[in-house]
């Protein structure tokens, strides 16, 4: 998909299709009210015959309208001025990208940039208006005989009327992010004989190349060395080998402490020997979706190339029960020298990522953000709206609380209390890997925390947000746009 910024003349442009808004009562956007000269009045007495009232989400295609060079105007309601919400904007680019395919149209003219939005500028706009379109074109085939259509339009304008290196800018960040999201999706949607972690660590090496990114992977031997206990008592029950994959993206143009992105990527999960019920088991392919993120965020600063240090370190493992499987009581000693009695072998995440944090002091970072499809109990409290953070650093935590606002990929604050480390004592070792029923997401960052104490750190429970089920059923691409709203916060400054 190209797409492009550029201050067009209605009436000039050739193109497949116009895209022009028009608010209700008859009112028009500054782009409509160009159309309307360019064609002698016809698009007000479109408007008077009722044929589109400027309803939200109303749309009208016109074929052949003569004083324009371009073959089609797809007109779109956005409702009443100033009403708009930022939320229903970006609704409204997905609605337009889906009609533009579903015609089969190759390229287009956006002209929803001079919508009026309110706490939005030009930038942030065509940034949406850039990652919507983009996001809209993704499709999974991997192992469909039959592949899913791909989407017709390969090449986009946005109108701006005063181009700018910004909005260019905003427009590549919006795709960008939008291609990472993709990867992340992709990755999610793999079913588990073929995303194994063998294969994440084979496609870790692919966005390495194609980007100069380093990419490095401990086997289980290396990883025994470095007496990474708990995370391999997760792989034991399963014949695909663990890895612990590593980025290093270098973008600062001085040595600087990174920041550092830890992924749980359990390829699936069964619950080992603490089985899961069978029902819905098969969305288990899922629980490698905070790995996945991991993935994405490397594809988009691959590609936007900012001046930042990013570490991406991603435990790879399946859970499967087996004669060699952890047991419910066995005793594990982390890579920190602490252990860990494993009450539930289905909180396995926990234990992945307890060492990959662990691991990750190496590096000195100054900030750290482990992303995972955490806890059930997550989905209980915030359901599919918001991811849950917590954490050991305020100022880390109301940054990505703000990120997470700005890219429409909101995460919520919960409590890390001491009381709650009550809940995860143990009789038999340093700790038990579950607290109980009460606060289950709450009690699983406790247990994270313990192995958080030398950096600043941050927790993205993404269970609720990672993936969709029922007709819907796929990955997101969540929580990329938010990462990478804060990363490039933070290469800003």
């Amino acid at each position: 998909m190209k797409i492009s910024v550029k201050n067009l003349e209605i009436a000039k442009h050739k193109t497949d299709c116009h895209v022009v808004a028009i608010y209700q009562g008859n009112k028009l956007t500054d782009s409509a009210k160009q159309l309307d000269i360019a064609t002698n009045g016809y698009l007000k007495s479109l408007l008077k015959r009722g044929d589109i009232d400027g309803k939200l989400n109303q749309t009208l295609l016109l074929h052949d309208v003569e004083g324009l060079v371009a073959k089609r105007i797809l007109l779109v309601g956005c409702g009443k001025a100033k009403d708009l919400t930022a939320n229903q904007f970006r609704n409204l680019v997905t609605l337009v990208s889906t009609e533009l395919n579903k015609y089969k149209l190759k390229d287009a003219a956006f002209y929803l940039s001079d919508i009026e939005l309110k706490d939005t500028d030009l930038a942030w706009k065509i940034k949406q208006i850039s990652q919507g379109i983009t996001q809209n074109l993704y499709r999974y085939h991997k192992t469909v005989s039959k592949n899913n259509e791909k989407p017709s339009l390969r090449r986009v304008v946005i109108h701006a009327q005063k181009e700018s290196a910004q909005s260019n800018k905003a427009a590549k960040i919006g795709q960008a992010v939008a291609n990472g999201m993709a990867v992340t999706r992709e990755l999610g949607n793999l079913p588990g004989n073929i995303c194994t972690p063998s294969y994440l660590a084979s496609e870790a090496k692919k966005i390495g190349r194609q980007y100069g990114i380093k990419v490095s992977v401990l086997n289980e031997k290396q990883m025994e060395t470095l007496k990474m206990g708990s995370l391999l008592s997760v792989s034991r029950g399963s014949r695909q080998p663990a890895k612990l994959i590593v980025f290093e993206y270098k973008g600062a143009t001085k040595p600087g402490n990174p920041i550092a992105l830890v992924g749980k990527g359990v390829t699936f999960d069964s619950g080992g020997i603490s089985i899961k019920p069978g029902a819905a088991m098969d969305e288990m392919k899922f629980d490698m979706c905070g790995a996945a993120s991991v993935f994405g965020v490397m594809r988009s600063l691959g590609e936007l190339k900012p001046k930042i240090n990013v570490i991406g370190v991603v435990g790879a493992t399946e859970n499967l029960p087996d004669g060699l499987a952890t047991k419910p009581g066995d005793v594990v000693t982390s890579m920190s020298g602490q252990t860990i009695e494993v009450l539930n072998t289905d909180a396995e995440g926990r234990l992945v990522l307890c060492d990959a944090l662990t691991y990750t002091e190496k590096f000195k970072p100054k900030a750290v953000i482990d992303i995972a499809t955490l806890t059930g109990a997550c989905v209980i409290a915030l359901g599919k709206q918001g991811a849950g953070l917590l954490g050991n650093d305020q100022k880390l935590i109301d940054k990505l609380l703000t990120a997470g606002q700005n890219a429409a990929d909101r995460a919520w604050q919960l409590p890390l209390w001491d009381e709650y480390q009550e809940q995860i004592k143990s009789n038999f070792a340093d700790m038990a890997n579950i607290g109980g029923r009460e606060a289950g997401t709450i009690t699983a960052a406790c247990f994270l925390s313990r192995f958080a104490k030398k950096f600043k750190w941050a927790h993205l429970d993404i269970a609720g947000v990672a993936w969709e089920s029922g007709a819907n059923k796929g990955a997101t691409g969540r929580p990329v746009p938010l990462l990478m709203e804060y990363i490039l916060s933070e290469a800003g400054r």
